[in-house]
């Protein structure tokens, strides 16, 4: 932990960006347990609780052929402070949904704060590469994605305890709040944002990028490797799992909040202990370990002790998975197309992520045991982590 807290004395742009991000994740994240919470309680199928879970995802697919030629064409703060007064706006509006009948407004709202949230996400990622170069740049990516982790799972842990003590629109409402506070400190800064002098038009652009793919197939399986990651988009799974096994023993959001509240342990303690262990190599030691405790949650599923347990077990290996992996691509792409291929590498990510969400709805409704569906989860990883290893013996990889 030391070398991220040096690294945020050191570089003082990186250190505002990770105040602003930590706030605005967490704000991106706060009201998905109000969401959920409101879905219990309005009974909601399970196919309308996994197509939610979906959306957060799905979204950023949708905009990610668009928003990389955006990224490498205009000022990354210019583009901050507009997505950040989108989610402002989508989240505050959250406070009108009060029945299924209001379902599609929801949809749309989701749809769209989580859009902004991708391309702010996508943003800054294509950033810290302008910004930072060799070792500091694999600890800004670390450090990343340890913000992001926690926002992600503390974010939904903490709203579980405001839903529970303030109602859920109370929790829309702080939400935008924290929103309102990263535009502020976001608006204050001031850094060097250079936009690379592009001539061609955002389809040329978007060919251009197809052919570098093309061109350069290591991207492409670097790419993939890190969609793997998606198969840990466990949302939709977390909140079948309380309205299924721990409905009698606890209330739903206190139960999202203190599962989401173990996850965001193992995934902050995960990469300050293995940052330095990690390599090209032992990566894919990584995937499969992912896949062993993901494996191990199925098994204490319905224990609500032992799955917290589990859960801090799954989160333990998540964050250096992620950032390890996005590294790599970093590492090996050219910095003319950071933005683009970010956003495509991004796509692929939430696509994964979206697809994960879906089947854990379409397995549920046809009755599939969510441990079996936690058990093809985890299976996942192990196929990644073979996939990984032909990569590793078919391209150069370069490391970080």
């Amino acid at each position: 932990m030391k070398l991220y807290m040096d690294l945020l004395r050191e570089e003082v742009v990186l250190r505002r960006l990770s105040i602003i991000q930590l706030i605005s994740y967490f704000g991106a994240w706060f009201s998905n347990v109000a969401i959920y919470t409101l879905l219990i309680h309005l009974d909601a199928s399970a196919e309308v609780v996994a197509f939610v879970a979906m959306l957060h995802f799905l979204a950023g697919v949708v905009q990610a052929p668009f928003s990389g030629p955006i990224i490498d064409r205009f000022k990354a703060k210019e583009l901050m402070l507009f997505l950040i007064a989108v989610e402002i706006v989508s989240t505050a509006a959250l406070v009108f949904i009060s029945q299924l009948s209001d379902l599609h407004l929801l949809y749309i709202l989701i749809f769209i704060k989580m859009a902004a949230a991708s391309f702010y996400f996508t943003t800054e990622m294509s950033l810290l590469p302008k910004i930072l170069h060799g070792d500091k740049l694999q600890k800004a990516n670390e450090l990343h994605s340890i913000i992001w982790s926690l926002s992600y799972t503390l974010g939904m842990a903490i709203s579980g305890f405001v839903v529970y003590w303030l109602g859920i629109k109370t929790a829309f409402l702080l939400d935008a709040v924290m929103f309102i506070i990263a535009f502020f400190l976001l608006y204050d800064l001031h850094f060097k944002d250079e936009v690379l002098q592009i001539e061609e038009n955002i389809l040329k652009m978007m060919v251009d990028t197809f052919l570098y793919l093309r061109e350069n197939p290591k991207a492409i399986h670097l790419m993939i490797i890190h969609s793997f990651v998606g198969l840990t988009a466990f949302d939709a799974l977390v909140a079948l799992m309380v309205d299924r096994c721990y409905a009698s023993l606890i209330a739903a959001s206190l139960a999202l909040g203190l599962l989401h509240s173990a996850r965001a342990i193992g995934l902050v303690i995960g990469p300050v202990i293995l940052g330095k262990w990690i390599n090209n190599k032992r990566l894919v030691y990584v995937f499969i370990a992912q896949g062993l405790a993901v494996w191990l949650w199925a098994y204490w599923m319905h224990n609500f002790y032992l799955s917290i347990l589990a859960s801090i077990t799954v989160g333990f290996f998540t964050t250096t998975l992620w950032s390890y992996s996005y590294t790599l691509l970093q590492k090996n792409i050219d910095k003319k197309y950071y933005g683009r291929i970010v956003a495509y590498n991004d796509m692929l990510f939430l696509g994964s992520a979206a697809f994960t969400s879906y089947m854990i709805g379409y397995l549920a409704t046809i009755e599939y045991s969510l441990e079996n569906i936690t058990f093809l989860m985890g299976l996942g990883f192990i196929i990644g982590a073979v996939y990984y290893n032909y990569v590793l013996k078919k391209e150069k990889i370069d490391d970080i």
